[in-house]
């Protein structure tokens, strides 16, 4: 069953649909997908084979270890959510890096559609025929796509209208964007002031708004300069 038109709407393709909702079904993506402001799909590929074993994998051409993912049962599989809502992203370590400007502009599009990789990867043809979007977490290797499927889903997922309470917590994030665009975020703190003989900066408790403003201005571009000179670098950039 498809959501309305104006919910946002994830599908998900894999070879384990009983890993969803998994984390997605708890804290703020669980009572936002309980309250219908968002919608899950979960589509077995294995329900798109054709012999009496539900294979979806295959030797490699040419030889080597492990097996790879057929080109004719993942498209049977992603032809049959051609019209579901949104891109279709193809969970891969060979693809781009995520990062939240691409998360934003999917949480502001209708959905999404996740095609979770497993075994050594998806036959190329399939990708070239359907213009895949292959996207990555980041610079290691999973057992499979599903656990990339649920980060960036959770990532859309907290930025849909109403799902936080506040939104306006959102503009002071890490890679949010605005002024700050590309910083990562400042500390926090809280209750006790001090703590095992850790004192909470002074600043904070002045009550001086001003003062708090530039001081976790400072503390954001120190993080940003010492954890992620890429991320320095480009922001820098965008000042000048």
């Amino acid at each position: 069953m498809i959501a309305a038109a104006h919910t946002w709407h994830a599908t998900v393709l894999t070879i384990f649909p009983e890993m969803f909702p998994g984390p997605l079904g708890h804290s703020l993506a669980g009572k936002a997908l309980d309250a219908g402001l968002w919608a899950l799909e979960t589509v077995d590929i294995r329900d798109h084979t054709e012999d009496k074993h539900r294979t979806v994998d295959d030797t490699p051409f040419g030889g080597g270890v492990g097996m790879v993912m057929r080109a004719d049962v993942a498209d049977r599989a992603l032809a049959a959510i051609d019209d579901r809502p949104g891109p279709v992203i193809y969970l891969s370590p060979r693809g781009r890096v995520l990062d939240q400007t691409r998360v934003r502009n999917l949480a502001d599009g209708p959905g999404v559609k996740l095609l979770c990789g497993r075994f050594e990867g998806l036959d190329q043809r399939v990708i070239d025929a359907r213009g895949l979007e292959e996207v990555s977490l980041g610079d290691f290797i999973l057992s499979g796509g599903e656990p990339a499927a649920i980060a960036l889903i959770d990532a859309c997922v907290r930025l849909l209208p109403g799902v936080i309470g506040d939104a306006d917590a959102l503009a002071e994030e890490s890679f949010a964007l605005g002024s700050d665009a590309g910083l990562l975020e400042y500390p926090h703190y809280t209750r006790p002031a001090m703590w095992q003989g850790y004192a909470v900066p002074e600043v904070l408790l002045s009550g001086h708004h001003q003062k708090i403003k530039l001081w976790r201005r400072e503390q954001a571009e120190q993080a940003t300069r010492e954890r992620r000179p890429d991320l320095w670098r480009r922001h820098a950039e965008t000042r000048n």
